[in-house]
């Protein structure tokens, strides 16, 4: 129907969307059940950016284009950093042309990618457990994953199931879980291990699944048996009890484990999902229905990009981009200036750049310091096409409304296509290509071709599941206490209504409201005080998103992913 659309928002639930009477709203049938996020609910009421504009003055979209043209025709070295908080295929469009064009792109991950390389380096490939496979599951193990927050739609599923959450923060869905394992931060992959050497010990390991999938896993046995139990669980903050109560809950069931990003946001990001992902090879959830360990999943796995370029661009990491060594940079829908770590090397580096050029839909502490802005079109007023990180679908945007105001990315790769004699085929192709990659299911969804219902059902991708040979905990020593940044309810990342707090447990000693200095080896912040006694003692809660949160974290990168460590950082917290 030419009223369907989909949602473009970085979230696992990629709502379908009936455009009825210039109004948006939920469609009734499959995942999204008639309801939207408070996003999407109130997303006209969100002031966009509405006139180009240069040295702060407003002018004309005509004279806008003309100012990028010149900037680019006079660049040396141009850079191109592109967000991903816009989920539709189209945004590609963009990479082709600065990637034909000779500017340098980027690489790496400021979410995801040291999980993903985990995963990769013990299953061979990321596939997912969809909604339809977690509603047949009996046990939903939510590891470092708040779903009200990160993926409402998933809770109806939960009706009748038995709930396990591990994670430091009491979250609305840990108070309703049967067990609540209150984890001190980083200490994920040491449960991980200590989970499946119990299972050895109780003699509960699948032993038919890991001789046909897993041969090595007596020698992943004698790593577990490093870990020293009663040091480690004093540590991480769990107790036997825990681990005996888990166990009990997931024996002989079909278990979906279902991580978060957050457990992966340390330089060794990679290990704690490989250990994860160990402990469900031994359990047997693998590759059988209902069951499974789940992550962001790679939401182009079997599609071929149809912007290919000539020659192979120049790609620098999105983590730790050196900005100044740029004469133009060119932004796309990104707030570098709040998401990167590091906002003070940021903002220094972003200071040497003669021409910084931001191109998106709202204002952020980015466009304040762009030369050229230049606003974009709602995923509502262009055609796309979009995937999905928790589902095997493909869903089609249309476009539905007329506006005078942005301009599209296709348009805008367009008209810098044509000003470089840079060749570029129609959208019409490009969202044709896309569909060539699926095909109709039973319902009338678009689904991809060459996807599993049940994940790994023809087994790994590397024949047989690699488990990890060494682990050292790699853990900052120090008595400062530890950084949370996890999403927020009212925001998405530094989008919509975003948070002014920070979240203390009441037995530090503030008090409510307090304004307080909040102190790391990379910078500091003031913010006032929320009491909040879901966090453990020895945790500082800012939600990703909050106007200088990434003062306090650092530009290193983990080990594997080239992603951020948002979460190892510690941090000092002082009365003002």
């Amino acid at each position: 129907m030419k009223n369907i659309t989909a949602c473009p928002l970085d979230c696992y639930d990629s709502c379908t969307i009936l455009y009825e009477n210039e109004t948006i709203k939920g469609i009734k049938q499959g995942l999204t059940q008639g309801f939207l996020c408070s996003h999407l609910n109130h997303y006209e009421n969100y002031k966009r950016i509405e006139k180009p504009r240069f040295k702060g003055h407003e002018i004309t979209m005509e004279l806008a284009l003309e100012y990028l043209v010149e900037i680019l025709k006079n660049s040396q070295k141009t850079l191109h950093f592109r967000g991903n908080g816009n989920f539709a295929l189209m945004q590609e469009v963009m990479d082709y042309f600065f990637g034909s064009f000779g500017a340098t792109l980027t690489d790496g991950s400021l979410c995801d990618g040291a999980g993903e390389a985990g995963i990769i380096a013990g299953r061979g490939y990321n596939d997912i457990m969809t909604p339809q496979q977690i509603e047949k599951s009996e046990v939903i193990v939510f590891w470092g994953r708040n779903p009200h927050t990160t993926s409402s739609h998933i809770l109806p599923l939960l009706k009748d199931k038995t709930t396990i959450v591990i994670d430091p923060i009491k979250t609305q869905i840990a108070k309703d879980a049967d067990l609540h394992v209150q984890i001190k931060p980083h200490g994920d992959a040491e449960f991980a291990l200590l989970l499946s050497r119990f299972l050895f010990i109780e003699g509960s390991v699948d032993k038919e699944f890991v001789e046909q999938y897993a041969p090595e896993y007596e020698e992943f046995y004698e790593l577990t048996q490093t870990i020293r139990i009663k040091a480690v669980l004093d540590d991480i903050g769990v107790s036997l009890g825990d681990i005996g109560r888990f166990l009990e809950l997931v024996r002989d069931k079909k278990v979906a484990i279902l991580c978060g990003v957050g457990i992966q946001k340390y330089l060794d990001g990679a290990d704690v999902m490989r250990t994860i992902d160990a402990f469900g090879v031994l359990l047997g959830i693998f590759a059988k229905e209902g069951s499974g360990v789940s992550y962001l999943g790679s939401s182009k796995r079997g599609i071929d990009s149809p912007f290919m370029f000539t020659c192979k661009p120049k790609k620098v990491s999105k983590v730790d981009t050196k900005f100044g060594d740029f004469e133009s940079v060119f932004i796309q829908g990104a707030n570098p200036v709040n998401q990167m770590p590091n906002t003070n090397r940021v903002r220094e580096e972003l200071q040497k750049v003669q021409n910084m050029i931001y191109f998106g839909l709202y204002e952020n502490q980015t466009s304040a310091m762009a030369d050229l802005v230049i606003p974009a079109k709602t995923f509502l007023e262009k055609s796309d096409i979009r995937t999905s990180y928790a589902t095997h679908y493909m869903y089609e945007m249309p476009q539905l409304q007329e506006s005078d105001i942005g301009i599209s990315e296709y348009e805008l790769a367009q008209y810098l296509c044509n000003a470089f004699a840079i060749k570029l085929e129609s959208q019409e192709s490009y969202l044709e290509h896309f569909k060539s990659f699926v095909q109709e299911n039973e319902e009338g969804i678009l689904e991809i071709k060459g996807r599993d219902e049940i994940a790994y059902h023809n087994g790994f991708g590397n024949e047989e599941f690699v488990f990890i040979d060494e682990f050292e905990s790699d853990k900052d020593e120090g008595d400062e206490l530890y950084l949370l940044t996890c999403k927020s309810s009212k925001s998405l990342n530094s989008q919509f209504k975003v948070e002014d707090k920070v979240y203390l447990h009441p037995s530090l000693g503030f008090t409510q409201n307090q304004l307080v200095e909040i102190s790391s080896v990379s910078g500091k912040i003031c913010l006032h005080v929320s009491l909040d006694e879901r966090l453990r003692e020895d945790c500082v809660l800012i939600y990703s998103g909050t106007n200088g949160v990434n003062n306090l974290t650092t530009s290193k990168r983990s080990y594997e992913g080239n992603s951020a460590v948002y979460q190892q950082n510690r941090v000092r917290v002082t009365a003002v």
